[in-house]
């Protein structure tokens, strides 16, 4: 997830704990649109993939990219029609700042469709391929929840009862996936 998404205050701005008029988007920890977006493409997966091989792996790219960018675009729809009522109407400035803290949801789908789409090298057929992306969504989603935890200054033993949280919750995706597919 890229560093850039810290938020840049406004007046019209809540104060966050970073400080006056900035909020603790990406800088302080908060790898919530990336843990989300991670859980996000392993469901995309999980389900598209369950339809077997007629489901190509550029239309599962695709899928999880657009899934990706649809979810974003209502969270920052979202996020400032929820915020228009506690702090004004929308800025072009504010719009930007919402939509970089929301970006996350968009990158946690890029590695599993890059995945998918180079699965061929590792000699996986579309449901390897599946499963490939399926991986790497659960394991980004933990590493995001584990970074993110250590970032906000959680001790290394509440970090990892975060990862084991969401490893959980991947696994669920994944024998969701398993008892769908057979």
């Amino acid at each position: 997830m890229s560093e850039s998404m810290a938020g840049r205050g406004e007046r019209d701005e809540p104060q966050g704990p970073d400080g006056p008029g900035r909020e603790s988007d990406a800088t302080s920890g908060d790898y919530t649109g990336a843990v989300y977006g991670s859980l996000l493409a392993a469901s995309v997966v999980a389900t598209a993939g369950s339809l077997g091989p007629e489901f190509s792996r550029v239309r599962l790219a695709l899928l999880l990219i657009v899934t990706g960018l649809v979810f974003w675009a209502a969270h920052v729809y979202a996020r400032l029609a929820g915020e228009r009522l506690a702090h004004g109407p929308a800025t072009w400035r504010k719009i930007g700042r919402v939509a970089r803290a929301e970006w996350g949801l968009v990158e946690a789908a890029l590695l599993p469709a890059a995945a998918v789409l180079i699965s061929p090298l590792f000699g996986l057929g579309p449901v390897g391929a599946a499963w490939l992306a399926l991986g790497i969504a659960v394991g980004q989603q933990t590493a995001w929840a584990v970074w993110g935890a250590l970032r906000a200054g959680a001790s290394w033993q509440l970090a990892s009862v975060e990862g084991v949280v969401n490893l959980v919750l991947g696994l669920v995706i994944v024998a969701a996936k398993a008892a769908v597919g057979h």
